[in-house]
């Protein structure tokens, strides 16, 4: 029996020691962002060992474990809580290694939150070649989020105030969805995969900079068969195609009353979107009815006039023509200038005319092209806050 305590009492010493393994925090380089820019020309070196064909530089964003520091003895707060490194190199792998031969803690990227490719990158090298190495290694996690920037991507992780991760910050505003139609639905690299492995183009959220302040602006539109950025759409022409989908969570429209010449402003309650097609020969046509309803959240129009119901009805049809306006304006930009569907409508081919999508697949953006696509918008006001309606 004393002997089964004093084996008790070594094993609980024992686990209580810790893992052998263990590494301090303080010596971890926890990555929380990586950033994906073309290199400059002045960092295209002789001697570093990369072959000088497709240069890139990656910023990787790390946490400052120590954002304080001391003065006589006195802590001294006001370094910002985050480092930025940058290499260059022609291999995503081998720049990772470039960082150990010059940073005292290597980059680990278990905690990897986001990553932001540049526009400039992407029309020279495609997503599968920018990310395979972040796809194989085991160390990322599949639920970072992936964004595009019209500008330099590493200036996506700086920023002007010294309590912010820049990281969060993106990580923070993508969750906004719901306040807004012009936001895209995060895309994690979970689903970035299974995106740019289907041939079908689709959109990717776009990040502006500037000054140390960011904004989530349009979308990058991405070419299903190389995987590369074609163009922007607009923030109104990304509300359109919230509005084309359905899969807006909230947000609001803003409409001038043709009668008063005043703001009207409705608030997305819900929103659905149903498309419905007609098959004659090869001849495709699609016809998509959008359905919303919600708030009037806001209106400058006389008081008087605003709690009468020929002017909610008014209003509902104002709001309609606005939101047709912007499905117009995204169906224009990608069948007319892009030629690529990223709304879905080789989706819907597929699963309810799996026939007619196996002999339209392989040209489908070129058929996409002309395809008439005709929409129906109904705007229905359930709510007027606290007016009360005659």
């Amino acid at each position: 029996m004393r002997g089964v305590r004093r084996l008790i009492i070594f094993l609980s010493i024992l686990f209580m020691s810790g893992c052998w393994s263990s590494v301090e925090v303080e010596e971890r380089g926890f990555g929380v962002g990586v950033a994906f820019d073309i290199a400059e020309a002045s960092e295209n070196k002789e001697g570093t060992g990369f072959l000088k064909k497709d240069l890139l530089t990656v910023t990787y964003q790390l946490i400052n474990p120590n954002p304080t520091s001391q003065d006589n003895g006195e802590v001294v707060s006001g370094r910002k809580p985050y480092n930025n490194i940058s290499q260059t190199g022609d291999s995503i792998h081998q720049i990772v290694r470039q960082f150990a031969r010059e940073n005292e803690h290597p980059v680990f990227m278990p905690h990897l939150k986001v990553l932001v490719v540049s526009e400039e990158i992407l029309k020279t090298l495609s997503l599968d070649e920018i990310l395979d190495f972040h796809f194989r290694d085991n160390e990322v996690r599949l639920s970072t989020l992936a964004f595009v920037s019209s500008g330099k991507a590493y200036e996506t992780l700086e920023t002007d105030q010294n309590d912010m991760l820049p990281a969060f910050r993106l990580l923070d505003i993508s969750g906004n969805e719901y306040r807004t139609t012009k936001l895209l639905t995060p895309v994690p690299l979970a689903k970035l995969i299974g995106k740019m492995h289907s041939g079908s183009s689709f959109l990717l959220q776009n990040v502006v900079s500037s000054n140390g302040k960011v904004k989530f602006s349009g979308a990058a539109v991405i070419d299903g068969k190389t995987n590369k950025c074609l163009g922007f759409l607009n923030e109104e022409e990304l509300e359109g195609y919230t509005w084309f989908t359905g899969e807006g969570e909230g947000g609001v429209v803003r409409t001038l009353d043709k009668e008063t010449d005043q703001i009207v402003i409705f608030e997305v309650d819900e929103m659905e979107s149903t498309i419905t097609s007609t098959i004659d020969g090869a001849q495709i046509a699609f016809d998509v009815s959008i359905k919303s309803e919600g708030m009037l959240s806001e209106s400058w129009i006389d008081s008087e006039e605003a709690i009468d119901k020929e002017f909610i009805k008014r209003i509902e049809k104002e709001i309609e023509e606005t939101v047709a306006q912007l499905v117009t304006g995204v169906l224009e930009k990608t069948q007319q200038e892009y030629e690529v569907d990223v709304m879905g409508f080789g989706e819907y081919l597929r699963i309810n005319h799996p026939k007619v999508w196996k002999e339209m697949k392989d040209d489908w953006d070129q058929t996409f092209r002309d395809v008439p696509i005709t929409s129906n918008v109904t705007i229905n006001i359930v709510d007027y806050g606290s007016r009360i309606v005659k």
